[in-house]
């Protein structure tokens, strides 16, 4: 199985990032293959219907699309902006919404979220319109989400979760996308 592992920050020493290198680990050592992208790879304009009617979808959109076709599952680690998505994050998913070519890269797609922040909450509420933004896309978010608080105590150098009880949520979360992800592909 092959999941594609991705942070909706690009920011030098995100959290986020090194939540999504830390699943990204999480699922190979389960035995997945995965990539894992950076946003910057991809860069795009802000969505706006009129170019999109006069240029076309940007060519960055299409390879995306196309990556993200390629893979049974997604994980996604999302910063929280002012208690929700970040305009990287959504951005990405508008672009990626409105392409017409089969497949689409989102509906059907097995999808699990997680989010890092300094705070005591760790990016709960940006997770919440998350998940809806997905699920109105037609992704298959997974109800286990991995959310690490205090964030910035919670990685080692290497990058590896250093707090027990988050590290079972990622796990439980990583082994609840792969499960979910290989029913969904008609695998079992």
């Amino acid at each position: 199985m092959k999941f594609m592992i991705f942070a909706g920050s690009t920011r030098a020493g995100s959290l986020n990032v090194k939540l999504a290198k830390a699943a990204m680990k999480v699922l190979a050592e389960a035995g997945a293959e995965t990539t894992y992208i950076n946003l910057d790879d991809y860069p795009l304009p802000i969505f706006d219907e009129d170019l999109k009617s006069e240029k076309g979808i940007p060519a960055n959109a299409t390879k995306l699309a196309q990556t993200v076709t390629a893979h049974d599952g997604l994980f996604v680690a999302s910063p929280e902006y002012n208690s929700s998505v970040s305009p990287l994050l959504k951005n990405t998913i508008d672009w990626l919404s409105v392409i017409s070519s089969k497949p689409k890269p989102f509906p059907g797609i097995t999808v699990a979220l997680g989010a890092a922040s300094p705070g005591t909450l760790g990016g709960v509420r940006g997770l919440y319109h998350l998940r809806a933004i997905l699920m109105n896309v037609g992704a298959q978010v997974i109800t286990e989400q991995s959310i690490v608080p205090r964030a910035k105590e919670a990685f080692d150098e290497e990058g590896h979760v250093t707090d027990e009880r988050t590290l079972s949520f990622l796990k439980a979360t990583c082994r609840s996308l792969m499960e979910l992800a290989l029913v969904g592909s008609g695998w079992d």
